[in-house]
């Protein structure tokens, strides 16, 4: 797997696991992920630098997302993109 593919397939889990409130400590969803802290702490940075508001609540020790975002990296179609346009419009 390239390099590049890795590391999206990193933030996509992480993005989860926020989501989720559930990713542990730095030191614990580092070693989930198989990455150092070092490593996770230069993701988190990048993430922050895309505007993930993202930041660690010692409270419930997990990551959190301080504001309610969408992540979500790949290409699709404009019918697709423009049917998800039509079918939230509808339903806001």
């Amino acid at each position: 797997m390239g390099i590049i593919i890795k590391h999206i397939k990193t933030i996509e889990r992480i993005d989860q696991l926020t989501r989720l409130q559930a990713t542990g400590s730095p030191e614990q969803l580092a070693s989930r992920l198989g990455i150092s802290k070092t490593k996770l702490y230069r993701i988190i940075d990048l993430m922050k630098e895309l505007n993930a508001p993202i930041c660690y609540d010692v409270a419930i020790q997990s990551y959190i997302y301080v504001e309610e975002v969408g992540f979500k990296f790949g290409f699709y179609s404009k019918e697709q993109n423009s049917n998800t346009r039509s079918h939230l419009a509808s339903v806001l």
